[in-house]
């Protein structure tokens, strides 16, 4: 809700107002979360975050885009390189805490300090116009008739996706197929996330010498062979190692196709990023659900292995897409 209605309006108030107000919502209400004295404020406080959330996944990335004009690919890796430092750092500081003995609320009312000092500095930062102001806006009517937006949001559902098909069952994967502990599906999870970092950091510094459509192709089709290794593979260790390494594999996927579909619609705005961003949380949110039900009738190394089409068929959508736009050129 807070990506795709506060796209639109992003790009006619400014992004300032949506990153303080994304920073502000979330500062509060993870000190709602903290100390919340009913079940019914605990969920609105939860709802607070996602808004919150939602308002800066939508708006950090075109933000981003506007300041690196030349190099948007690049600059959204390294930026959403951050987003796994961030799951990552969380998940050390609280577990740290809770094995000190801090109570779970206080935790959480001390990472509210971190989106509250955010807030502060954005407010005094200078942040650019998301549309050039000299040329016209390439709004939601222009967007959905364009074919080559919707080629976009397709390619962003396969990567979330391919993303989530694998992250949000590596835990219990690891556990009922791969018969290792709950505490080691807790640190593959970890590393998931870690190698999906480096994955962006490299992609961030490759970007400039290799063309997008390469550095999305390849890491679709590396996605494909993890996958299958990871299923298919008779040693725990190789299978496991694979599911982790598609952290890796897949990390660049999404930051490289916003960034490709930014170059193709410069004056998206805001509003292209909402609605790319909502394609790609749509991908992860289904699959994981069709997952269970796949799981729940065979079992879950069936389940992720039919998620291995999702790779496949984008880098099949990368290769067709990139042989008519280079002939195109």
């Amino acid at each position: 809700v807070g990506i795709l209605t506060c796209g639109p309006l992003a790009d006619r108030l400014g992004a300032k107002l949506f990153m303080t107000g994304g920073f502000g919502l979330s500062a509060i209400g993870l000190l709602l979360l903290g100390t919340a004295p009913t079940y019914s404020i605990l969920l609105s406080a939860a709802a607070l975050c996602g808004v919150g959330a939602g308002m800066l996944d939508m708006i950090v990335s075109p933000v981003v885009a506007a300041v690196s004009v030349h190099r948007k690919s690049a600059a959204l890796n390294r930026v959403h390189s951050f987003f796994c430092v961030g799951a990552v750092g969380t998940l050390a500081i609280a577990s740290l805490g809770l094995e000190m003995g801090a109570p779970w609320r206080g935790v959480t009312v001390g990472f509210a300090l971190i989106p509250a000092a955010l807030t502060a500095l954005v407010l005094k930062t200078e942040l650019p116009p998301l549309i050039h102001p000299e040329q016209a806006r390439q709004g939601f009517r222009y967007l959905i008739r364009a074919p080559r937006f919707y080629i976009a949001m397709l390619m962003i559902l396969l990567v979330g996706a391919t993303d989530s098909g694998v992250a949000q069952w590596l835990p219990a994967y690891s556990e009922k197929e791969l018969g290792l502990s709950k505490a080691m599906g807790g640190y593959l999870l970890t590393g998931f996330s870690i190698a999906m970092w480096i994955g962006r950091w490299i992609a961030s510094l490759e970007q400039g010498k290799i063309a997008p459509h390469v550095i999305l192709g390849f890491s679709s089709l590396l996605c494909f062979a993890l996958y299958l290794t990871g299923t298919l593979s008779q040693s725990t260790w190789i299978a496991a190692s694979a599911c982790v390494l598609v952290g890796f594999a897949c990390s660049a996927t999404w930051p490289t196709c916003l960034g490709m579909t930014s170059d193709r619609f410069p004056q998206g705005g805001a509003t292209l990023f909402a609605l790319l961003a909502a394609g790609g949380n749509i991908g992860c949110l289904i699959v994981p659900w069709a997952e269970g039900m796949v799981a729940e009738k065979w079992d879950i190394r069936t389940a992720i292995l039919s998620c291995s089409v999702f790779p496949l068929t984008l880098a099949l959508i990368v290769g067709a897409l990139w042989i008519v736009e280079g002939r195109r050129k």
